[in-house]
């Protein structure tokens, strides 16, 4: 099944009308024809089937015909994720994390960050296509970047983790959910040269618990994509 998105779909819609470039693709690539149908989702866990009633290379016009409501995953997921150094491996993260279910993403510039601009137009582009090519109807929020003072001194909801290096009693990730059967999660992943002291003591203080992700150094998107996994796993029907 190819998925086509659109922000601006909404559940009362009874028409669709491709841009030019999808248009393109639909009938030069897809190879479609009049009365094939197409499949379409808002990113809010609505998939809409339509029918194609008009196709020519600059427009493609559809019925909806039907409408259906994507199940919801039993957990909320927030990473708060560093950028890193080189820019490929935070798209890689993005990418999968959105494969694997994330709800919502914010870019923290921390003490030790080497890279503190964001191309958010790029990395919503990546959301994007991942959400496609997964077949999932639900696109992550993407938060704008924000230093990490800013993130840490906001309110927060449900269980809140930060993963970090520094030589301190910590509960592994897996145990932790376990035994909380935490619902509502945060975790804040910190940059290739960690969180710094100051931003550990600031989490602790709100009420972050700190964790490790395995025996082993990981880097930031690696990290990222584990305890991705890990909260996936642990929720998983």
């Amino acid at each position: 099944m190819q998925l086509f998105f659109n922000s601006e779909l909404n559940a009362t819609a009874s028409n669709f009308s491709f841009s030019k470039e999808e248009s393109k693709h639909i009938m030069k690539v897809l190879r479609k024809s009049i009365g094939d149908t197409l499949s379409i989702t808002n990113g809010e866990g609505t998939l809409f089937t339509a029918e194609i009633t008009t196709l020519t290379s600059n427009k493609c016009s559809a019925k909806i015909s039907s409408k259906t409501q994507q199940d919801q995953k039993n957990y909320r997921l927030h990473l708060a994720v560093a950028p890193t150094k080189m820019n490929e491996r935070y798209e890689w993260f993005l990418e999968k994390a959105t494969e694997i279910g994330i709800d919502s993403i914010t870019p923290i510039i921390c003490d030790h960050s080497e890279r503190k601009i964001i191309k958010h137009e790029r990395f919503e582009r990546i959301l994007q296509a991942a959400m496609k090519q997964s077949l999932s109807c639900f696109l992550p929020k993407l938060h704008s970047a924000l230093s990490y003072k800013d993130f840490i001194n906001q309110d927060f909801t449900g269980t809140c983790y930060i993963a970090h290096c520094d030589a301190q009693h910590k509960t592994s990730l897996k145990q932790e959910l376990q035994t909380s059967k935490a619902k509502d999660i945060t975790i804040l992943i910190g940059p290739e040269g960690d969180f710094s002291s100051n931003e550990i003591k600031k989490a602790l203080a709100q009420n972050f618990k700190p964790i490790t992700l395995g025996d082993t150094r990981l880097r930031t998107e690696t990290a990222a994509i584990v305890a991705c996994h890990s909260v996936a796993f642990i929720h998983q029907d």
